[in-house]
């Protein structure tokens, strides 16, 4: 009977050992949000996630997006987490370079295709795309979209496209204009 004792001590202490990583592994419901509602964000978040590998080439779990406002527009920047990934880095530059290229006619499809809605400022942007320049910029681990204007309507519109992207990639980013 006693190496029967031992044993479930030994299943007992392995069950312990992993436990808080079971725990820590599970997504954090936020405050005020029903089980309902939270399962919904997580689908639409895994849905926008897929489509956004698809339109930007590249896996978004390698990935971090930051979107911030400026006095003058703002910037769109994407690094892959690990610096030794070289080829999301390429990836990344691929994607941002004809970003800024589509984005400066006018086509906004790629963000059409991630979120599956057009996103908020991009009519004003699509008909003010004159006034806008953007500005492509590699950086070690991926790159930047600078975007700019002197049009105070395109830059209401420009803020409203990148409040946008903060919310629905959940990145944090601030929502008021960084301070220069």
């Amino acid at each position: 009977m006693p190496s029967c004792r031992k044993f479930r001590l030994l299943t007992f202490a392995i069950a312990l050992l992993f436990a808080p990583r079971t725990v820590a592994m599970q997504h954090e419901m936020p405050a005020g949000m029903t089980h309902e509602q939270h399962l919904a964000q997580m689908k639409k978040e895994a849905e926008m996630k897929k489509r956004g590998n698809a339109a930007m080439g590249f896996d978004q779990d390698k990935t971090t997006h930051h979107f911030l406002l400026t006095r003058d527009g703002g910037t769109i920047q994407v690094e892959a987490d690990n610096a030794a990934d070289t080829t999301t880095r390429d990836l990344i530059r691929t994607h941002l370079r004809a970003i800024s290229e589509q984005f400066a006619k006018g086509d906004f499809s790629a963000p059409l295709m991630t979120h599956h809605e057009v996103p908020p400022g991009v009519p004003m942007m699509r008909q003010l795309k004159s006034t806008i320049t953007y500005t492509f910029e590699e950086n070690p681990q991926g790159a930047v979209v600078r975007i700019s204007s002197a049009n105070g309507d395109a830059i209401k519109a420009l803020h409203a496209f990148l409040r946008y992207q903060i919310k629905e990639h959940a990145t944090g980013d601030p929502t008021s204009i960084k301070a220069e």
